[in-house]
This record gives structure tokens, C-alpha cells and sequence, in this order.
């Protein structure tokens, strides 16, 4: 797919090598991406990331990952500082929109952007904080690190907490350079899963996904254990109010907020299991 728009801007699908400049402009804006983010992102649907160019220089970016046939997220909506203000952005946004075809789109959009976001048609859902702190030392009982033989009940469990299913995503999500997984089993059934990975500026965990508060704490702690003495992120959606009181027990404060919105109706899924969203970025 390429498109043309009237001052030279040349919109092409994105390859895996052109998303190290994407990612050093969500760096100067402040994101802290994962710094093995791409490949798991670019597993789920290599097709979903595009880029704009002028005389053969990057100036805009964009993700529209589909997850099925009926969901779509929207991501990296990023333009190049020095050209903004010119319709790049807008003309990326609808290229990239077009991937999506008829799916539900979400995102999770910077409170500036928000009134953009709602008059190209996406609805308010509810606000997101990006929590940070420094990992506190804690006790992380009957938890461990994720096997290979959790990756089937985990993708299920994904399932119930997601608004799509993401098995493609998940396996290198897993087990990317860096990633630490874990789990919590009661018996054969899993009660929760999270991951921590290294961040530009400080590790991000996400997801974390559990049953109850008491899940969400044993991992919670499992996963801080990782980078003790360092300060950590996590984003939390604000209608978990137990996920919201396990960050501020934990000494964390909000530093970032986003609104997730969507185009359409998703299908139901446990909120209340989402203590961590997964990323921004994909959802």
C-alpha cells in the first residue's frame, strides 16, 4: 500500500528495520517504549505500521494492528517535530485507517489529542494513568516464572482479559529479549500472569492480569523483584479501583495519562482483571 499526498509525503507499510526511528521520537516525546518492543508488535500483523516520508526522510508514523476480524488498535501516531503542522499526520492517519476496514479501532490517546481523536469518530471509554515508583522489596508467594507449557492456559486466560484474542502477539511477547514473565496457578487454573521488560527510561510492567488483589499483589511484588531499587512503571486503568490502590500502596504516583477510546462496540471482557494494561502502543 503507498499513498500520495500533496506536499510529497510518500505513505508506505513499515518494515521492522524503519521502526528504530519511530521509536527514538516516542523516546523524545517522553513514551519510555520498550526497548524490545517491535518484534512481538510487528509479529501480531507486519502489515499493520506504516511511515511518511518526504524526499525519502522519515516525517510520520503510525500502527493499526489487527487482532482478528473484528478489532483493530491504533498506535504510534507520531510526527516528526520540525514538520508538523502541515496535514502530514492527518494524511498518515487515514492511510494507515484504512487497514483496519470495517474492524472496531481502539487506542489509548495523550490528553491532548483527545478532542482529534472523538471528531474522527472514536468514543471516550475511560481514562488510563501510568503509574511510576521505585520497585518495593515484598515477599512474592506462589508465583513463578512463566514455561513453555503455560503458553496455552496463558493465551486462554489473555482471552478473557483482552477484547481480542492475541495468541500470535503473546508468544514473542513472552519471551522477548529482556521480558521476565511470570504466573500464578491455583491448581490447573491459571490466576494471573504478568510480564516486566526494560524501558527506555525505567522497566514497564505489562500486562497484569488477576483474578482477585491478592493475585495481583503476589505478582505485582514477583515482578518488582526484578528491578529492585529502580524505579518502575505500570499503566492502570482508572475503572480498576483495586489495580489503582495496589500502585498507590506501593508508593507509586501517576505521572502520564491517556484515554482509551474506541469506534465501535468490543466484545466484553474482564476489567476488573486488568491491573496493568499490556502497552499502549498495541493495547
Amino acid at each position: 500500500m503507498a499513498s500520495e499526498a500533496p506536499q510529497d509525503l510518500i505513505i508506505t507499510q513499515a518494515g521492522l528495520d524503519d521502526w528504530p526511528v519511530v521509536r527514538g521520537w516516542a523516546v523524545d516525546e517522553g513514551w519510555n517504549p520498550g526497548v524490545a518492543d517491535s518484534a512481538a508488535f510487528f509479529a501480531q500483523d507486519p502489515e499493520g505500521f506504516f511511515i511518511g516520508r518526504i524526499d525519502g526522510e522519515p516525517v510520520s508514523a503510525i500502527s493499526v494492528v489487527n487482532y482478528g476480524s473484528d478489532y483493530a488498535f491504533l498506535g504510534w501516531y507520531l510526527v516528526r517535530p520540525d514538520v508538523r503542522g502541515r496535514g502530514y499526520g492527518l494524511t498518515t492517519w487515514k492511510t494507515a485507517l484504512a487497514h483496519a476496514e470495517n474492524r472496531t479501532v481502539g487506542l489509548d490517546g495523550v490528553v491532548a489529542q483527545q478532542d482529534n481523536y472523538r471528531r474522527s469518530g472514536f468514543e471516550f471509554a475511560h481514562r488510563t494513568f501510568r503509574f511510576t515508583g521505585v520497585a518495593p522489596a515484598s515477599e512474592a508467594p506462589d508465583v513463578r516464572v512463566v514455561r513453555p507449557e503455560d503458553l496455552d492456559d496463558i493465551t486462554a486466560y489473555d482471552r478473557t482479559c483482552t477484547p481480542a484474542d492475541r495468541p500470535r502477539f503473546l508468544a514473542h511477547w513472552l519471551t522477548g529479549p529482556g521480558h521476565h514473565a511470570v504466573v500464578r496457578r491455583s491448581g490447573d487454573l491459571v490466576t494471573g500472569y504478568g510480564v516486566i521488560r526494560p524501558g527506555h527510561d525505567c522497566p514497564r510492567i505489562g500486562p497484569l492480569f488477576a483474578d482477585t488483589a491478592e493475585d495481583a499483589r503476589a505478582l505485582f511484588a514477583a515482578l518488582t523483584a526484578q528491578a529492585p531499587g529502580r524505579e518502575v512503571a505500570i499503566d492502570v486503568p482508572e475503572t480498576n479501583a483495586a489495580a489503582v490502590a495496589l500502585a498507590e500502596k506501593a508508593g507509586f504516583t501517576p505521572s502520564f495519562e491517556t484515554a482509551r477510546m474506541y469506534t465501535g462496540p468490543v466484545r466484553p471482557y474482564a476489567q476488573e482483571r486488568v491491573f496493568g494494561v499490556t502497552s499502549l502502543e498495541l493495547g
